[in-house]
């Protein structure tokens, strides 16, 4: 059975509403994607491409992330940052009592990583708190 089912319909709802603002408030964000850790797309907003080609790489990436930080007794992952020549994508993690989720999200060259950082972080807490 699939995290996704387990979500509650309200907290799908804030999803699609917080990925559709940071899209749109966030200069050089191309997609926001939220999915659950088992890479089922939950939520999308995107300019292009595909949620769920976009949930499973955010999976695979969280759980790699998750992976690494018990090993390192770094305790509980929250995210990860993959810098390229031409953007980055970010992958938050969201720890619900309902739903382990993820949040990733692509930009382009033009996004300021601080920014991004910080708009993740407040939407990991408005979604975990949903």
């Amino acid at each position: 059975m699939s995290v996704n089912l387990k979500l509650s319909p309200a907290a799908k709802v804030i999803a699609g509403r917080e990925a559709e603002n940071f899209l749109n408030d966030v200069n050089g964000v191309t997609a926001v994607v939220i999915a659950t850790v088992d890479g089922f797309d939950v939520a999308s907003a995107m300019r292009a491409g595909d949620a769920a080609r976009v949930a499973a790489m955010a999976s695979s990436i969280s759980a790699i992330s998750s992976v690494v930080s018990q090993e390192a007794n770094l305790g509980r992952n929250k995210s990860v940052t993959i810098d390229t020549e031409s953007g980055f994508a970010m992958v938050y993690s969201v720890h619900r009592d309902d739903a382990e989720l993820v949040i990733n999200v692509i930009a382009d060259g033009s996004a300021i990583l601080g920014q991004v950082a910080y708009r993740i972080a407040q939407f990991a807490r408005v979604l975990a708190e949903a």
